[in-house]
């Protein structure tokens, strides 16, 4: 007779160009349960593109928001805790700070993975609720829309086929090209052509062609999801595995890029840290959809975050 599956409270810390997030849940075999979710926009990757180093203003906000995270990890009588930090600690020649900071706050060292590992942890985080899934059928084609860096992962409930992680994230695209409010016609034609040679790279390696279900990740992703349904404020509830059409993506899209900062600021589901590079994202998203042919994009709300609560919080992966 088998034991009861044993539950293991773990702490998940995903920080990445734009933002840092903190997840803390219990994990019990193959179901996991949230205690804290809390988001914070710090801007880590804030001129990284250009300069090549993280600054002494986005650590000081990285730092603060540790310090508080931390405090609550101890709250709440955490087992394990991993930390994974993406694209901005990956490209910045001076992330040895970045690490000594971490480990001061939370006493282990960040994970700075590569693009291929935080593509199989936004995979793992984005599909494990959905294998099996007659609706939603696999394989999938995971996109994972950062502030540095978009995560492409074709996979099934088997395995990860194939991943790439490609330099078009929403800071990134917005600091290099969408720089007047609103955008220019040059400018938008720009960034278009940064997401298109980025597309060229992603099918080169990943069999794009293969996949059934295109699921979409991060706050671009979830933001244009929320400004397709027309949501009075924004609703993880309702925007969890919503299904928006291609040409939903592409008016939305449209909206963003034609509006001024301040009128963006003002939709009821934005969040104030993703005011001035929702454009962006949102532009990424509708190249991949266009140009790979889907007729939909599924949104996730689970992602690389709990990608990595599975990955310390000893749940096999289902068989």
């Amino acid at each position: 007779m088998r034991g009861a599956a044993v539950s293991r409270r773990v702490a998940a810390i995903d920080c990445g160009t734009n933002s840092i997030r903190l997840l803390v849940a219990d994990v019990t075999g193959d179901r996991l349960v949230d205690v804290v979710r809390r988001m914070e926009i710090v801007r880590l990757g804030a001129g990284v593109d250009r300069t090549g180093r993280l600054s002494d203003g986005a650590l000081a906000r990285t730092f603060a928001a540790l310090d508080d995270y931390a405090e609550q990890i101890q709250s709440l009588d955490v087992g394990r805790v991993r930390m994974v930090a993406t694209s901005a600690s990956r490209d910045a020649s001076n992330r040895d700070v970045f690490v000594s900071g971490v480990e001061q706050r939370l006493g282990i060292a960040p994970d700075v993975v590569t693009g291929a590992e935080e593509a199989a942890l936004s995979f793992e985080g984005a599909t494990r609720e959905l294998r099996g899934s007659t609706a939603l059928p696999a394989p999938y084609l995971v996109c994972d829309i950062g502030g540095g860096s978009t995560e492409f992962v074709v996979g099934d409930d088997a395995a990860v086929r194939a991943a790439r992680s490609v330099d078009v994230g929403c800071v990134r695209l917005t600091e290099r090209h969408l720089r007047d409010d609103p955008p220019t016609v040059a400018q938008v034609q720009a960034a278009r052509d940064d997401v298109e040679a980025a597309l060229d790279l992603v099918v080169s390696t990943v069999p794009v062609a293969d996949a059934a279900t295109l699921v979409g990740l991060a706050g671009s992703v979830t933001t244009v999801v929320a400004i397709a349904l027309d949501l009075p404020g924004y609703d993880a509830g309702r925007i969890h595995h919503a299904r928006i059409g291609a040409e939903q993506v592409h008016d939305v899209t449209e909206r963003l890029l034609a509006m001024r900062r301040s009128n963006r600021a003002a939709l009821a589901v934005m969040h104030p840290g993703r005011v001035d590079v929702i454009a962006a994202g949102a532009l990424v998203l509708d190249t991949v959809v266009r140009r790979y042919g889907f007729d939909e994009v599924v949104a996730s709300e689970h992602d690389i975050l709990d990608g990595i609560a599975y990955s310390i919080g000893g749940a096999p992966a289902p068989p």
